[in-house]
């Protein structure tokens, strides 16, 4: 278990700030600094509201970005697939983006390791992938202002346990809390204004918190349920690619290998205390639900993926979720941005709002009793009941 102290993000504000402190002092006797007018002075209604007491307030939102799968380049089996300029540009056109949010959350595909480990093999040659990015990488995370980083994934265990462990220290020496390995890694917990969030992350593969274990899953998100004030959990499952964009409702195979059940496993982790579930793993948009006042995300795609992944088509498009939650975590609301890449360039907001074109047909097509709303700008809201 890690946990992390806090440090607040958000926009650059200070020239505002500098605005309205400067036209105060300019013009003290403003609108806003106006005393209010005596009370006999008030419309009728205005009097009524004030002796039945103040109004009800609004809950208090915070808000939470998700997104899938990255991995910024490999140094193996070649150099030739890092990117540019040491990584510098892969994430520089979303960081603002990510930024605006009380606690950003991705997929960490590979591992983070300059040399050594030792490379996994693969049953299946033809589909056997490994990643070792370099160290230094990791700064373009912080710059781009992650939070937690899942690490339960087919690829985390790429380079043995020295790739796993030194991943680890790399993300300890930055700051970014993470989880996802079986034992030792199970949660993270952080802090941000004022709350506790807590991040759980499962996977079918060897090493991982397993997204096969219902009970030990159930045990260690009920846990972060008694101590945080709102529960992330994420998972890697499902098959892969554009055959398999729907949510099925029941176990998955792809290669051979069971992927799980993502929709009963989602179900299961809500009910045990989750408040946003996280999916990724199938390298292309899935569609999305609520349920019991808590979102769900069945895959979000290909997030920022350089050099050896498929970006044709839905694997190049892909939504960054924002999710805003009161203090229980319930659902109050969200936005989508859709996100495009090419092999060329790190991700972009789509203008064409391809991801979200998707999210709204799969939504309608594969969770057709939800109470979720997604709008053609990309609000999210829930349906009035």
């Amino acid at each position: 278990m890690a946990l992390y102290s806090g440090r607040k993000k958000g926009f650059r504000l200070g020239g505002l700030f500098c605005f309205y402190t400067i036209s105060f002092l300019l013009f003290p006797y403003s609108a806003a600094a106006r005393s209010a007018p005596p009370i006999d002075t008030l419309p009728q209604d205005t009097l009524e509201q004030e002796a039945a007491g103040p109004a009800e307030e609004e809950p208090e939102v915070f808000t939470v970005i998700g997104v899938g799968d990255m991995m910024l380049g490999t140094n193996y089996p070649s150099p030739v697939y890092l990117p540019p300029l040491e990584g510098a540009t892969m994430l520089a056109q979303v960081w603002e983006l990510l930024a605006d949010a009380d606690v950003t959350f991705g997929n960490l595909e590979g591992t983070i390791l300059d040399e050594g480990g030792t490379a996994k093999r693969c049953n299946n040659p033809d589909a056997c992938y490994v990643f070792r990015s370099p160290e230094s990488y990791v700064r373009h995370f912080v710059q781009a202002g992650f939070d937690f980083l899942s690490i339960a994934n087919n690829h985390s265990g790429d380079f043995g346990r020295t790739g796993r462990e030194r991943t680890k220290a790399v993300l300890d020496e930055a700051g970014i809390a993470y989880a996802g390995i079986a034992g030792t890694d199970e949660y993270a917990i952080i802090e941000r204004n004022g709350l506790a969030f807590g991040m759980a992350a499962f996977s079918p593969n060897w090493g991982t918190c397993s997204i096969h274990d219902y009970g030990k899953a159930r045990a260690i998100v009920s846990r972060l349920d008694e101590v945080c004030d709102v529960v992330i959990v994420s998972f890697h499952g499902g098959a892969e690619g554009k055959d398999h964009q729907h949510v099925p409702r029941k176990p998955e195979t792809y290669y051979g290998e069971n992927r799980g059940d993502v929709y009963k496993f989602s179900h299961a982790m809500v009910d045990a205390g989750a408040d946003i579930i996280f999916g990724h793993g199938p390298h292309v948009t899935r569609g999305m639900e609520l349920y019991n006042d808590r979102l769900i995300c069945y895959s979000l795609g290909n997030f920022c993926t350089y050099g050896r992944f498929n970006l044709r088509g839905e694997a190049g498009v892909a939504p960054m979720v924002k999710v805003e939650v009161d203090k229980k975590g319930r659902f109050q609301g969200g936005f989508v941005t859709s996100i495009y890449q090419r092999k060329a360039h790190g991700p972009r907001e789509d203008l064409r709002k391809r991801a979200l074109k998707t999210l709204i047909r799969l939504t309608k097509s594969d969770f057709p009793e939800t109470p979720l709303l997604i709008e053609a700008d990309g609000r999210l809201r829930k349906r009035a009941e």
